[in-house]
Protein backbone atom coordinates (compact mmCIF):
# COMPACT_ATOMS: atom_id res chain seq x y z
CA UNK A 1 0.00 0.00 0.00
CA UNK A 2 1.03 3.58 -0.71
CA UNK A 3 -0.41 6.60 1.08
CA UNK A 4 -0.34 10.07 -0.48
CA UNK A 5 -0.89 13.35 1.37
CA UNK A 6 -1.40 16.49 -0.70
CA UNK A 7 -1.26 20.13 0.29
CA UNK A 8 -0.97 23.59 -1.20
CA UNK A 9 -4.23 24.25 -3.01
CA UNK A 10 -6.25 27.43 -2.62
CA UNK A 11 -7.79 30.47 -4.25
CA UNK A 12 -5.64 32.75 -6.38
CA UNK A 13 -6.18 35.46 -8.96
CA UNK A 14 -5.27 34.92 -12.59
CA UNK A 15 -1.56 35.46 -13.09
CA UNK A 16 -0.77 34.30 -9.58
CA UNK A 17 1.18 31.28 -8.34
CA UNK A 18 0.63 28.24 -6.15
CA UNK A 19 2.82 25.33 -5.13
CA UNK A 20 1.34 21.88 -4.57
CA UNK A 21 3.07 19.16 -2.56
CA UNK A 22 2.43 15.44 -2.32
CA UNK A 23 4.24 13.20 0.15
CA UNK A 24 4.24 9.42 -0.35
CA UNK A 25 4.69 6.78 2.33
CA UNK A 26 4.37 3.01 2.58
CA UNK A 27 5.64 0.49 0.02
CA UNK A 28 7.39 3.02 -2.22
CA UNK A 29 10.83 1.44 -2.65
CA UNK A 30 10.73 0.71 -6.36
CA UNK A 31 11.07 2.53 -9.66
CA UNK A 32 8.08 4.81 -9.83
CA UNK A 33 6.51 7.87 -11.31
CA UNK A 34 4.68 10.56 -9.40
CA UNK A 35 2.52 13.16 -10.97
CA UNK A 36 -0.43 15.47 -10.95
CA UNK A 37 -3.78 15.20 -12.67
CA UNK A 38 -6.50 17.85 -12.93
CA UNK A 39 -10.21 17.19 -12.76
CA UNK A 40 -11.95 20.35 -13.89
CA UNK A 41 -15.66 20.84 -13.11
CA UNK A 42 -17.72 18.56 -15.35
CA UNK A 43 -14.64 16.97 -16.91
CA UNK A 44 -12.62 13.80 -16.65
CA UNK A 45 -9.36 13.62 -14.75
CA UNK A 46 -6.50 14.56 -17.08
CA UNK A 47 -2.72 14.49 -16.92
CA UNK A 48 -0.90 17.68 -15.96
CA UNK A 49 2.68 16.52 -15.33
CA UNK A 50 4.66 13.50 -14.19
CA UNK A 51 8.19 12.86 -12.94
CA UNK A 52 9.97 9.55 -12.44
CA UNK A 53 12.42 8.89 -9.63
CA UNK A 54 15.01 8.59 -12.40
CA UNK A 55 14.55 12.24 -13.33
CA UNK A 56 12.34 12.12 -16.43
CA UNK A 57 9.50 14.63 -16.64
CA UNK A 58 6.44 15.02 -18.85
CA UNK A 59 3.94 17.88 -19.22
CA UNK A 60 0.67 18.45 -20.99
CA UNK A 61 1.13 21.15 -23.64
CA UNK A 62 -1.21 23.64 -21.94
CA UNK A 63 1.08 24.02 -18.89
CA UNK A 64 4.50 23.97 -20.54
CA UNK A 65 6.44 27.09 -19.59
CA UNK A 66 4.09 27.83 -16.66
CA UNK A 67 4.23 24.74 -14.42
CA UNK A 68 7.29 22.90 -13.12
CA UNK A 69 7.21 19.45 -11.55
CA UNK A 70 10.03 18.40 -9.25
CA UNK A 71 10.80 15.63 -6.80
CA UNK A 72 12.70 15.23 -3.57
CA UNK A 73 13.36 11.49 -3.62
CA UNK A 74 14.85 11.55 -0.12
CA UNK A 75 11.49 12.84 1.17
CA UNK A 76 9.40 10.84 -1.36
CA UNK A 77 7.68 14.10 -2.22
CA UNK A 78 6.63 15.60 -5.52
CA UNK A 79 5.95 19.30 -6.05
CA UNK A 80 4.08 21.24 -8.70
CA UNK A 81 5.04 24.89 -9.00
CA UNK A 82 2.24 26.65 -10.89
CA UNK A 83 2.94 30.13 -12.22
CA UNK A 84 0.88 32.48 -14.38
CA UNK A 85 -2.28 30.61 -13.40
CA UNK A 86 -5.34 30.89 -15.62
CA UNK A 87 -9.03 30.36 -14.82
CA UNK A 88 -8.95 27.17 -16.91
CA UNK A 89 -6.45 25.71 -14.43
CA UNK A 90 -9.29 25.57 -11.88
CA UNK A 91 -10.26 22.19 -10.48
CA UNK A 92 -9.20 19.44 -8.14
CA UNK A 93 -5.57 18.38 -8.48
CA UNK A 94 -4.87 14.74 -7.66
CA UNK A 95 -1.48 13.27 -6.89
CA UNK A 96 -0.63 9.92 -8.47
CA UNK A 97 2.02 7.37 -7.52
CA UNK A 98 2.62 4.63 -10.09
CA UNK A 99 4.95 1.64 -9.88
CA UNK A 100 6.69 1.44 -13.23
CA UNK A 101 7.22 -2.35 -13.37
CA UNK A 102 3.49 -3.21 -13.35
CA UNK A 103 1.58 0.08 -13.43
CA UNK A 104 0.07 -0.35 -9.97
CA UNK A 105 -1.26 3.11 -9.06
CA UNK A 106 -2.44 5.02 -6.02
CA UNK A 107 -4.24 8.36 -5.82
CA UNK A 108 -4.24 11.13 -3.26
CA UNK A 109 -7.42 12.69 -1.91
CA UNK A 110 -7.16 15.77 -4.12
CA UNK A 111 -6.62 19.44 -3.43
CA UNK A 112 -8.80 22.26 -4.79
CA UNK A 113 -7.26 25.02 -6.90
CA UNK A 114 -9.47 27.94 -7.88
CA UNK A 115 -8.21 30.68 -10.19
CA UNK A 116 -10.40 33.76 -10.39
CA UNK A 117 -10.40 36.07 -13.41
Amino acid sequence: QVQLVESGGGLVQAGGSLRLSCAASGSIFSANAMGWYLQAPGSQRELVATATNGGSTNYVDSVKGRFTISRDNAKSTVYLQMNNLKPEDTGVYYCLWRRIVDGRSYWGQGTQVTVSS
